[in-house]
Order: structure tokens, then C-alpha cells, then sequence
């Protein structure tokens, strides 16, 4: 059983930063990702990091401007956000797989944390 949680969301400018973190409890060896969901929006892929830390992917909308890292001894993954927009308002999610397929689709994952909200004012 793995246990999920996020912090680190709240209220900020365009163009600030944020940093969420994802705790997680149990069995350490599995990839994680990040998702987020706007209002009447379906779920979106924003990054992963594999269980090694050796391979990340992102989302074009976010490439440039977040940064996902784990710290294996913490077990703990960070969503480092920078130059906000309004457009990444949501509530962000990270969730954790054991497979190595459909890493950027929500199907994916099995286990997930209850979110945190973003909020970015422009």
C-alpha cells in the first residue's frame, strides 16, 4: 500500500513561484507523477520522475518553467513552479505507479493523494 500527499499549494501572483512537495508512505520503488485539474477540465499530465530519479518528462505547457526532483532519502517528490500563469490554476495531484507505461495518462497511476490547490492571479 502506498500513501500519498501533497502540500505546498496556495495563492500567487503571475509570474511568481511555488514549490509542492508529494510525501508518500510504504513501498519506496515506484515512478510518480503530477497531474492537475481545472474547473470543468479533465485531469492533465504536468511531470514524472521515475523511481531512480534518472528520467523526468513534462508537459509542453510547463517545460521551461517546472522542475520535478525526489529526494529518496526524505521519499518525497517536488514540483518546483516557476513564472506562474493564470492558465496553471488547478488543483494538482501527484499519484504513484509501480509500471513503466502510460506514465503521462492518469489511468496510469493507482495510487493518489487528495490535492493541493493552485491558485494564480494575474
Amino acid at each position: 500500500q502506498v500513501q500519498m500527499v501533497e502540500s505546498g499549494g496556495g495563492l500567487v501572483q503571475a509570474g511568481g513561484s511555488l514549490r509542492l512537495s508529494c510525501a508518500s508512505s510504504g513501498r519506496t520503488l515506484y515512478n510518480v507523477g503530477w497531474f492537475r485539474q481545472a474547473p470543468g477540465k479533465e485531469r492533465e499530465f504536468v511531470a514524472v520522475i521515475t523511481w531512480s530519479g534518472g528520467s523526468t518528462d513534462y508537459a509542453d505547457s510547463v517545460k521551461g518553467r517546472f522542475t520535478i526532483s525526489r529526494d529518496k532519502v526524505k521519499n518525497t517528490v517536488d514540483l518546483q513552479m516557476n513564472s506562474l500563469r493564470p492558465e496553471d490554476t488547478a488543483v494538482y495531484y501527484c499519484a504513484a505507479t509501480f509500471e513503466l507505461e502510460r506514465l503521462t495518462n492518469p489511468s496510469g497511476y493507482r495510487y493518489w493523494g487528495l490535492g493541493t490547490q493552485v491558485t494564480v492571479s494575474s
